[in-house]
């Protein structure tokens, strides 16, 4: 005698597993760990100072002085994404932007004493962020990892900038 019954209706409380195309896809996947990072960050490093703004901060303080364009490209971010944060930045204290003397229209970035303070215990709270995200892989590994990422992204902007 055959089973006429219904199959369990889902519980509704509980989402669905996604689909097999979505996990096969690497942006999910990226989407997925952004946002993981994301709460991650707020919630153990600082939930004021967001990961671009200590990126700017982080890599004006290894380049005091430079402009805001070069900045912008050496933490991945669009001129005007990165004017906005550093706009940001100086509203809070954190940046000082200073007007190249031989070109008005560039912005030299400095870090002010609070941004550096700023900095510092946010480095700290980073680090052990950094720290429980690779927690999974021996040391070997996770330079491995590493690498593989950044080759990913570099492949990635690539593909960008030759479209």
């Amino acid at each position: 005698m055959a089973d006429n019954t219904s199959p369990p209706a889902a519980d509704p409380a509980s989402p669905p597993a996604p689909p097999a195309a979505l996990l096969a896809a690497p942006g999910y996947q990226v989407r997925r760990l952004y946002q993981a990072y994301l709460a991650a960050w707020v919630r153990t490093v600082d939930s004021t100072l967001t990961g671009p703004q200590f990126a700017v901060l982080t890599a004006v303080d290894a380049a005091p002085g430079r402009d805001q364009s070069s900045m912008a490209s050496a933490v991945a971010l669009d001129t005007s994404t990165m004017a906005d944060v550093a706009r940001r930045l100086e509203k809070r204290g954190l940046l000082a932007r200073r007007t190249a003397v031989d070109d008005g229209r560039r912005k030299l970035l400095y870090l002010t004493e609070e941004g550096e303070r700023t900095l510092r215990e946010a480095n700290g709270r980073a680090r052990q962020l950094d720290e429980r995200l690779l927690e999974p892989y021996e040391q070997a590994r996770r330079a491995e990892v590493l690498r593989e990422l950044t080759a990913l992204a570099d492949h990635w902007e690539a593909l960008v900038e030759s479209a």
